[in-house]
């Protein structure tokens, strides 16, 4: 039986269509000039008096009105940048940890991996923020499913060719190989495993990359294989100088462009060493919001990155 013509056949990539189909999104690296972001500002959620901090893993109860206050002080810094900042409108009231966007939504060049976290008092939260991705056309190319468990700060992207994918307790097994057959998908071709050790959530807890040739990690924790993989790519890696900076949250920055990144204030030593290296940091006081085990790289959700190139080895 012979059918009808019904139309040229699609020779493009999803990719080369993207920009004109879905907008311009898409990240692929921690450091390239950031364009959008999504964020949550806290709303009614953080009112109830009736949370139990050590329900949601908190060391003690939030100020509402103080984290406001310093959400507002990091977005004034996105705004100073030229960043664009999308904000998740809705959220329940039983989901106060929904302002660390971070764990919901990984980006990719391609489109969201939308996750489904390990902590059973913050399962929904992904929800509020995969319909504002809907609302701003942002392409979903994989919700994690079955028995997947993957938290967007278990991917550290180097370019776009390469990510550091940790294991652990926030990212199980099938939710590894969801993420990393998406990825591949998309044309990654290095997934670098990484086991997240003990007692730590996501990498972001022991390291962070802060300009083309600068990482920071606390060495006491971070597992050789980072060692290896950023030494391959000539990278100088940064060491915060003690427990006392670690436990403030010091890797948890974000990178403004290549070489300027915003993070908690309070970390003096790191701060120095940072910039003695060429990296300018932006400090900025979290210490309410510090008090949720959380910081400016688990509060925000990139969009956006320009490309940076890739690593030669």
């Amino acid at each position: 039986m012979k059918y009808p013509e019904i139309g040229d056949s699609v020779t493009t990539t999803f990719k080369e269509d993207m920009s004109r189909v879905w907008g311009d999104w898409g990240v692929s690296s921690e450091i390239g000039k950031l364009r959008a972001v999504l964020v949550r500002r806290g709303g009614s959620e953080l009112e109830n008096k009736n949370h139990n901090p050590k329900k949601y893993r908190w060391n003690c109860a939030f100020d509402p009105v103080k984290v406001r206050e310093q959400q507002e002080s990091l977005y004034e810094i996105y705004r100073n940048n030229e960043v664009d900042i999308h904000f998740i409108e809705e959220t329940s009231p039983e989901l106060p940890n929904a302002i660390f966007v971070r764990d919901q939504v990984l980006m990719t060049p391609e489109g969201a991996i939308v996750c489904r976290e390990a902590v059973q008092s913050r399962v929904g939260e992904e929800k509020w923020a995969a319909k504002q991705l809907m609302k701003l056309g942002v392409p979903i190319i994989h919700t994690v499913c079955g028995k997947g468990i993957f938290e967007g700060a278990c991917v550290i992207w180097i370019d776009k060719e390469t990510v550091f994918l940790g294991e652990g307790y926030r990212c199980n097994t099938a939710g590894s190989i969801q993420v990393e057959n998406t990825l591949r998908a998309i044309g990654v071709k290095n997934v670098i495993k990484v086991n997240i050790p003990r007692g730590q959530a996501h990498l972001d807890g022991f390291m962070a990359i802060a300009d083309m040739n600068v990482a920071l990690t606390y060495r006491i924790i971070t597992p050789n294989i980072v060692y290896e993989e950023l030494l391959k790519r000539d990278f100088n890696i940064i060491e915060i100088p003690n427990h006392e900076e670690w436990q403030h949250f010091a890797t948890n920055f974000v990178a403004l462009e290549p070489g300027k990144v915003v993070g908690p204030s309070g970390n003096p030593k790191t701060r120095k060493l940072l910039e003695d290296a060429g990296v300018e940091y932006i400090a900025l006081d979290l210490d309410e919001i510090l008090k949720g085990n959380g910081a400016v790289h688990c509060m925000t959700a990139f969009l956006k990155r320009d490309e940076i190139p890739l690593y030669r080895i």
